[in-house]
Order: C-alpha cells, then structure tokens, then sequence
C-alpha cells in the first residue's frame, strides 16, 4: 500500500481553521482559470483545489465573476457592488452615475489596473472572454435591464462598455490631455449624456 505525501493530504483535504481561505482561492482561481478557461471552470473545482467549501466563494467573492475579476484581471471592483450602487438612483441620471462610479474606481488607483487590464485582454483570450463575461454580462447589461430602454438590450451594454473602455484607454493608457487629468465632474458632465443616450434613448 503507498504512502500519502503530504503535498497531496494538503491538496485534497480542507483547509484548517484560521488560514487565509481568501488567498488560497485567488491562488486556486488563477491556476483553474489558467487551466479550462473561464467557461470551463467552476467554483466546485477552484474550491477543491483550494481546499474550501464552495460556498466560500460566494462568501468573499460573491461567485465566480467576483473571483475572476479579483485572481486573473485584479480588479479593484465587486461587479455586484457597481450594479447596486448605479441602480439605486433615478433612471433619468444613470449615465451620470456610470461614468461616476467607473471613473472613481479607476482613479483611486491611478489607472495602473485598467492598464494591466488592457495588457491581459490584448495577450490573453481567456481575459477577453472574461471581461466580456464580467462588464458586459454581469455589470452593463444588468444596468441596462434597470434602464428598460426599447430595443437590443445587449447592443446597449455593449454601447456602454465601448464608451468606458475608450474612456478608460485615453485617460490612462494613452494619456490624452486634458481629459486625463480633468477632474471626474469635468468628465462625468461631458460623457454622462451619451451615456444616457446608450441606456435609455434613441440609439438606431
């Protein structure tokens, strides 16, 4: 009968009391995703690599999207937070609170995680899949159902995520001035109407 290594009673076996279940699943995240993908992976088997219950995934992440945009695109952001935060408000300023509340985030952070961003989404598919997956399924097109304009709701979504991935580029990729150093009142007054058109109005 062959012995049990101990690197595999740990890679089987749960994690103990009192480690850091939340870096064991970003860990555990990056090498699943890594391995099948965003499609193919699941929280069941990111769980068992890390050794937790599956239901800690939601606990710290809030599933799988949460998970991803924290282990592999490193995002400063909880996707459920953003949606909850931009739909609490008047239907008639939602533009203004996208532009908003995407601009703050980035800002707090000096554009350093959109840029890595966009380097993962030009050299990575999987990154493509996934920000398709997290922004325009899991954020925009939520936002946009709340908005409840007439047409293609997922033409809209995307509408948005071109407006604020362009934003995003000019501001602290390329660094365009002077829209990338104006002040988010500045730029959340000039880009907020399209975006509204792009959620609510006439868009074909």
């Amino acid at each position: 009968m062959g012995y049990v290594t101990t690197e595999e009673t740990k890679r089987r076996g749960r994690r103990p009391a009192g480690a850091d279940t939340k870096t064991a699943l970003v860990e555990a995240a990056r090498a699943v995703f890594t391995e099948q993908g965003y499609e193919g992976a699941t929280v069941r088997a990111i769980a068992r690599r890390a050794g937790v219950d599956p239901a800690m995934v939601n606990h710290w992440f809030g599933g799988k999207d949460g998970l991803f945009a924290k282990a592999v695109l490193q995002l400063p952001i909880d996707p459920a937070q953003i949606v909850a935060d931009v739909t609490a408000g008047d239907v008639d300023s939602v533009g203004d609170r996208v532009v908003r509340r995407f601009l703050t985030v980035w800002d707090s952070t000096g554009g350093g995680q959109f840029a890595a961003l966009i380097r993962s989404v030009a050299g990575h598919e999987m990154a493509v899949t996934g920000l398709r997956e997290l922004f325009v399924n899991g954020v925009f097109g939520p936002i946009t159902r709340y908005a409840g304009g007439d047409g293609d709701p997922m033409l809209r979504a995307t509408l948005v995520a071109s407006q604020l991935i362009g934003l995003g580029m000019v501001r602290y990729v390329a660094g365009f001035d002077p829209l990338a150093t104006a002040d988010i009142n500045t730029v959340a007054a000039a880009v907020g109407p399209t975006m509204q058109r792009y959620l609510t109005g006439t868009i074909t």
